[in-house]
């Protein structure tokens, strides 16, 4: 195997398909990116058993990449993408020389690295659905960045550490919740499913793949299988598992009817709940208190060992009723910077009740925070 290459084009390929690559990782091959030079294409693949990636960087002109002799080999990942991201020339030769070693060189410098055979490789297939879902890329990350963010840590429940996916006809209905609270997002898709799925997928890989798929004008492709998920765009693939377990039912979490509705600027209640909060540790859970008298919202919070902090904002209301209710500031400010509107609506059932947050400038997202007992 030998080519020249653009140091742009292969930096590029190599930080994406990296994501992959695991440093608790027993299997030492799996340390490695596979480098495959075929037909006038360099597929690079990694895969940490949890997540596979595989980019193709074409031959199209010998400007950018030329292709001697096409070959197969496995090179650490951790050293290959420090040696090209810190190698200072337009242009990269890589050659692999007594099967094994692998030349790595520039006008002024070299590299000479251990490789593996690709026959120590996994067998990676990566195939692809027949029954494939489109989705425009600026929507499937606003799905992974408005939902992710309320998954669960707790490896003591698996399912809730990912998000799940519940697609219907030409719905898809996405939802993540931690027990405490619950982000859903709901969106129309360009064509009807052929079949129904509700697919839980762990939400670390989702946001790693957010990181590296295109402009948001692109297409990504979901190809869903039983136990696993296949993302295309472009020239990418992402495969990630499927986390096992029935995910719960959360629609009966979501109350229709509200005793309130509050309407506020959303810049401002955040402000307010940000300043508001600065007294409060998180042994106590960043506890909030939120009143409304009339057409004033109070907002307060104390500590015993720093003090106490109270701030009113102007709002408007659906009624004559009043509230008051506890909440934890880092959920419902997660919860705020999940939207993009100028305004939200705070939906209240009682004291002890859920807490909705939406917005009539985006109907695709409902937001919840389960409030907090404080007597």
């Amino acid at each position: 195997m030998k080519f020249t290459i653009k140091k742009e084009l292969l930096l590029d390929a190599l930080i994406k398909v990296s994501k992959a690559i695991s440093t608790k990782n027993l299997i030492p091959v799996l340390g490695g990116i596979k480098f495959d030079l075929k037909k006038k294409k360099l597929t690079l693949t990694a895969s940490d058993n949890d997540i596979t990636i595989q980019t193709v960087i074409e031959s199209t002109s010998d400007d950018e990449f030329k292709i001697d002799s096409e070959g197969s080999i496995i090179i650490s990942g951790k050293y290959i993408l420090d040696i090209v991201r810190k190698l200072p020339d337009e242009y990269i030769n890589i050659e692999v020389v007594d099967d094994l070693k692998i030349l790595i060189y520039t006008e002024n410098s070299e590299f000479n690295l251990n490789g593996i055979s690709e026959s120590e490789y996994p067998n990676i297939g990566l195939e692809e659905s027949k029954k494939k879902i489109d989705m425009n890329v600026g929507i499937f990350k606003s799905i992974v960045n408005q939902t992710a963010f309320a998954t669960s840590n707790e490896e003591s429940k698996p399912v809730l550490t990912g998000i799940n996916f519940n697609i219907v006809g030409d719905i898809l209905e996405c939802n993540a919740t931690d027990s405490y609270r619950l982000a859903r997002k709901v969106v129309k898709l360009d064509k009807t499913s052929d079949e129904n799925y509700n697919i839980v997928i762990p939400s670390h890989n989702l946001i790693e793949f957010t990181k590296i798929i295109g402009d948001d004008d692109d297409v990504v492709e979901l190809h869903i299988f039983n136990n696993k998920i296949l993302f295309k765009n472009g020239n990418l693939k992402f495969e990630s598992r499927l986390i096992n377990g029935a995910y719960p039912n959360t629609a009966n979490l979501l109350p229709e009817d509200s005793m309130l509705v509050v309407s506020t600027n959303l810049n401002d209640f955040y402000n307010v709940i940000d300043r508001v909060s600065i007294l409060t540790s998180d042994k106590e859970k960043n506890i909030v208190t939120l009143e409304t008298q009339g057409n004033t919202l109070i907002l307060k919070s104390s500590s015993v060992e720093i003090g106490r902090v109270e701030e009113k904002m102007i709002i408007s209301k659906n009624n004559d009723e009043n509230i008051k209710i506890s909440f934890s500031a880092k959920y419902m400010m997660d919860a705020l910077k999940s939207f993009s509107t100028d305004t939200v609506e705070l939906h209240f059932v009682g004291e002890i009740k859920p807490i909705l947050i939406k917005s009539e400038e985006d109907t695709t997202l409902t937001q919840l925070v389960l409030p907090i007992r404080t007597y």
